[in-house]
């Protein structure tokens, strides 16, 4: 088990919920169904997984959390694109957004990289 809150790739994956909530407060509400609701499950699914997986009570258990977290911050980065292409939300909001997703995706795959030495140690 860890401590979550000591976790800076949590800590980054919060911000980044919270700023994807912000940036879609503005999408016109025909989207509320759509790309609101897809983008915001996907941007909560990130610290959220990553807060499963460090909750677990194995490190293969967190890695593959990671895993889903991983995959969640892929498809928040292909909602977020969509709507650019749209027109509902401006370049001037997504590029820090898509460096966000960017970072916490090189932070995830080393995190996991490191897991993965663990797991192989204990092997």
């Amino acid at each position: 088990m860890n401590n979550l809150r000591e976790l800076k790739i949590w800590s980054k994956a919060i911000v980044l919920a919270v700023d994807v909530y912000k940036a879609t407060s503005t999408f016109p509400t025909d989207e509320r169904f759509g790309l609101i609701s897809q983008a915001r499950r996907a941007a909560v699914s990130i610290p959220s997984n990553i807060a499963e997986g460090a909750g677990r009570n194995s490190v293969k258990e967190f890695n593959n959390f990671l895993g889903i977290a991983n995959g969640s911050s892929y498809e928040l980065q292909t909602q977020l694109i969509i709507a650019n292409k749209l027109a509902i939300l401006e370049s001037e909001i997504l590029d820090p957004l898509l460096t966000q997703i960017d970072e916490l995706q090189k932070m995830t795959y080393s995190f996991q990289q490191m897991l993965e030495k663990k797991i192989n140690i204990k092997r």
